[in-house]
């Protein structure tokens, strides 16, 4: 019985050696648990600190004395660069944002246009200027300017589709049209309250095409039947130079003057090529003129030593008519007495195209009207069939 009590004390007192060292096990587990979360919120207070918000240990980020060296920005404001970022994990894919070469996978490919230089008119070669004064073509006693103005004004729609109908052609249709309106301006009285007349601008191979186009017009039919014997006609020098480009209507209103030299023999002599150069200096320090160029004798080649010069034609810029008298006298042509003859005029802009005048909603729309009814007709008019009329 000794023995065997001895054998139950012994037992017991094992089982007691294995509740304490349970106990101490789980005592020091508690520890370590409590120490790591010390460890692990004092790691987030010095994170907070510099501003990181992920673990250095799970993403390995380097000190921030470190990620200070790899920044060339601190405070002075100068331009930011660095090496390879340390915040960037190799394995993450990078979201694009900010990247000027991003592009969205979803995103649908644009398609590449080639341009291509803007081609040529096949009536292009010659510039040709007309212009037409209702009283010197109409001088009926019985009519006075404003008369004149109202037989006037019903044939300006005419007279645009006219225009639209010898620009728009293209290989397949209309092709016989031997000449293009470049522009058709009806110029305004000195009141700005009639149309005294209209000037047009024509390009062509030959003179004859030219002249067919402005004979045929409504308004020369209305005034002389086609006659063009009293119509001035001119070869137009156009300059084309970018300085003397300037929008119609920037900063005033579009203006035209009209100089036509003296012919008085011995008083002119070689005063247009004296004055040629001062009188171009002068027109590109304005920074008003449109277009230029000197008008010349309408003969049947552009290089007739016939073609001599006879007059200027300058569309320019200016805030009112007392703006545009000054730049006109001032012309150093002018000053010089080279022209006999000088008209300064205020015009209107006609969109002799139909690509220059967009639909208004809250009103009549005669022009898109036009457009409309041409393409039924099958004339070309849309922008890529006619390029060449797309400035």
């Amino acid at each position: 019985m000794a023995i065997m009590v001895r054998r139950k004390e012994s037992g017991s007192i094992t089982m007691k050696q294995c509740h304490r060292k349970t106990y101490y096990f789980a005592l020091a587990t508690l520890l370590a648990v409590l120490i790591e979360q010390s460890a692990s919120f004092s790691a987030r207070l010095q994170q907070q600190k510099f501003g990181v918000t992920a673990t250095r240990r799970a993403y390995n980020i380097a000190s921030p004395q470190q990620t200070f060296l790899y920044s060339s920005y601190v405070g002075e404001g100068s331009e930011y660069s660095s090496s390879k970022s340390d915040f960037d994990d190799e394995d993450e894919k990078s979201s694009g944002f900010g990247d000027r070469n991003f592009r969205d996978e979803d995103e649908d490919e644009t398609p590449t246009i080639e341009l291509k230089p803007v081609p040529l008119s096949k009536n292009a070669g010659n510039r040709f200027v007309a212009f037409v004064w209702d009283r010197e073509l109409d001088d009926s006693a019985e009519k006075d300017g404003l008369d004149l103005h109202y037989e006037r004004l019903p044939l300006t729609e005419d007279h645009v589709m006219y225009c639209r109908k010898t620009n728009l052609y293209n290989e397949t249709f209309n092709s016989e049209s031997m000449a293009d309106i470049l522009w058709s301006l009806p110029i305004l009285s000195s009141d700005l309250k009639r149309i005294i007349g209209h000037a047009m601008c024509f390009e062509s191979t030959e003179v004859k095409y030219a002249k067919g186009v402005l004979s045929n017009d409504p308004i020369v039919q209305k005034l002389t039947g086609g006659d063009l014997t009293n119509i001035p006609f001119y070869r137009w020098r156009h300059i084309r130079d970018y300085s003397l480009r300037m929008d119609d209507g920037r900063f005033g209103f579009p203006c035209m003057c009209l100089g036509i030299d003296n012919d008085v023999p011995g008083e002119v002599g070689n005063l247009r090529e004296e004055v040629w150069e001062e009188n171009l200096a002068y027109m590109i320090k304005s920074e008003r003129v449109i277009a230029a160029g000197p008008l010349h004798l309408a003969t049947e080649q552009k290089d007739d030593p016939a073609s001599i010069a006879l007059g200027d034609l300058i569309l320019f810029n200016a805030k009112d008519r007392e703006h545009a008298i000054q730049f006109a006298e001032n012309l150093p042509s002018a000053q010089d007495g080279l022209y006999k003859e000088m008209r300064v005029h205020f015009y209107n802009l006609l969109d002799i195209t139909g690509k220059f005048v967009s639909e208004d909603p809250l009103r009549d729309a005669p022009c898109e009207e036009m457009k409309e009814a041409m393409e039924y007709w099958g004339y070309p008019t849309a922008d890529d069939q006619t390029p060449w009329l797309n400035w």
